[in-house]
């Protein structure tokens, strides 16, 4: 048990209001330098370079997980729902604390990279030589392997996962609406009160009243929108792509013995995968920045060129593809490669379904729990067995294929272009 606070802490936040901090252990997490790392960590990656507000970090989002989480089990506790495990309230509130703890900067196109997983890397702050465990051991001795179970959908009570991972997860609520109100959009909008209050423990799930399925809709159609015009906005795929292109062609480098003019601790192990988690503190996204403006300045024409696109925002151009043509896309590239220009960095395909976001989609057999309606006679249902909305959204297409390419080279070499490919590029 943790040992309540003699006085809470209150921090001001835009989104809901205030977050209430009453237990000592959720307060000694937070001033973890592993969590005050979260402040330099962006939430949305490289949305900044579409929207210019959504400068929001890791940390407010985890902190307000942690608030959607706490208000979730209240309401349970003060309607004492006798199917709600009071024991594990401090569990709960742990694990939505930490979930994000492990990202890393522009983690999901590192992840992509180097083949690492941010809630892999949760777990390992968690379980190791850290602050976060020095917290966590004062609880007891297995609570760290506990919430470590709970981040990774490993442990033993649906329940408790749930709250922190499911497809009506306080994670999710809080992001939504944190999003939308940083990146300036209506998108992300819906009543989280309503759906708090309609949320019930029920057999070991996690369940909402049928009275309360047209919030959840609401909450559903918010999501979608959230995906394809910020999530999936592809500009913001963009930069994701260039990025991606930056960390491929460092490493390229890194495996053939090229001398970078910067290379300083820790991204050799970065390089070699052998990161330890002290040296995983200081990858944050200053680091990065910074790596990255030294990295315009090296003499590798092709990573000189990557960073200084991201960090002066000359992206790459992009082109909508019903389909992938193998022919075209081997033409594309034997034309860049002939004008000098390596496809493997400058040439891109990209398709929602290969992100890490996804929409609702009933049936499927994965980490992510369905949303389960409870009737008045007690018998429950899949929300989209009675919901149109709900069929008619995870019915719908999952997107285009979108052809990045530098289009301001190409124009150096529009003569050189047939007919066809300048009005596919859009260069005529």
């Amino acid at each position: 048990m943790s040992t309540p606070m003699k006085e809470e802490k209150v921090f001001k936040d835009p989104v809901h209001k205030y977050i209430y901090v009453q237990d000592q252990t959720i307060w000694d997490l937070i001033n973890t330098k592993e969590f005050q790392r979260l402040r330099r960590i962006r939430q949305l990656g490289t949305c900044f370079l579409t929207f210019h507000g959504a400068e929001h970090s890791r940390f407010s989002h985890s902190l307000g997980v942690y608030e959607v989480t706490r208000r979730i089990i209240s309401q349970f506790e003060r309607n004492q729902y006798e199917d709600w495990p009071k024991e594990e309230r401090l569990l709960c509130l742990c694990a939505a604390l930490l979930h994000d703890v492990g990202h890393g900067p522009f983690s999901h196109s590192i992840e992509k990279t180097f083949g690492s997983h941010h809630e892999e890397w949760s777990c390992r702050i968690v379980l190791g030589d850290t602050e976060v465990n020095q917290v966590l051991r004062r609880v007891s001795p297995a609570f760290p392997r506990q919430v470590a179970d709970v981040i990774s959908k490993t442990y033993h009570r649906e329940i408790v996962v749930s709250l922190v991972s499911s497809q009506l997860d306080a994670d999710r609520m809080d992001y939504l609406i944190r999003d939308a109100y940083f990146t300036g959009v209506n998108y992300g909008t819906f009543d989280l009160d309503r759906i708090l209050r309609v949320m019930r423990p029920y057999q070991g799930h996690i369940v909402v009243k049928e009275s309360g399925m047209h919030a959840v809709e609401d909450y559903l159609m918010s999501r979608y929108q959230m995906y394809w015009q910020v999530y999936f906005h592809p500009v913001t795929r963009s930069a994701e792509v260039v990025l991606h292109s930056i960390f491929q062609r460092a490493k390229k480098l890194y495996e053939e013995g090229y001398r970078f003019q910067f290379m300083i601790a820790p991204l050799h192990k970065l390089f070699q995968q052998q990161l330890t988690v002290d040296e995983y503190y200081f990858l944050d996204e200053a680091f990065m920045q910074t790596v990255l403006m030294q990295w315009s300045l090296e003499k590798d024409p092709i990573l000189s060129d990557l960073c200084s696109r991201f960090l002066q925002r000359r992206l790459f151009k992009y082109i909508t593809l019903e389909r992938i043509d193998t022919q075209l896309m081997e033409r594309l590239g034997s034309l860049l490669q002939s004008f000098g220009i390596d496809p493997d960095y400058y040439l891109k395909i990209d398709f929602p379904s290969d992100l890490s976001y996804d929409v609702y989609r009933p049936g499927e057999q994965d980490e992510k729990l369905p949303i389960l309606l409870l009737d008045s006679k007690n018998t429950l249902s899949e929300i989209s067995c009675k919901s149109e909305i709900v069929r008619s959204i995870s019915g719908i297409h999952m997107g285009k294929y979108h052809l990045y390419y530098p289009h301001e080279l190409l124009l150096n070499h529009l003569q050189e272009l047939d007919a066809d490919v300048r009005i596919l590029l859009g260069l005529s």
